[in-house]
């Protein structure tokens, strides 16, 4: 994995992946969060499998942001949502 770098957005960070998204086959991507930072709903092409290394992520399905509709993950959670799965999230402490 490489140095952290700014990513879609100025706030959140990746860290060089193994395989780019986008591409066909499994990836894995690191991210860093602020506290407060959100991610609108949207898709992914393939399944995605997030796991939480650290901070609070709260991380809901549909295709509205509702915070009333998440769950938070904590540092060791694991989640996954199937291809084409509308979800969103937003970072209640540094992730």
């Amino acid at each position: 994995m490489g140095r952290w770098t700014s990513g879609v957005t100025r706030r959140r960070q990746d860290r060089g992946a193994q395989r780019r998204p986008g591409k066909a086959g499994p990836f894995t991507v690191r991210l860093k969060f602020p506290t407060g930072f959100k991610v609108p709903p949207h898709t992914h092409p393939t399944a995605e499998h997030v796991t939480m290394i650290s901070g609070t992520l709260a991380l809901g399905s549909g295709p509205k942001f509702d915070e009333a509709a998440a769950h938070e993950n904590d540092g060791g959670r694991l989640r996954g949502d199937a291809a084409g799965m509308e979800h969103f999230a937003w970072c209640k402490s540094g992730a």
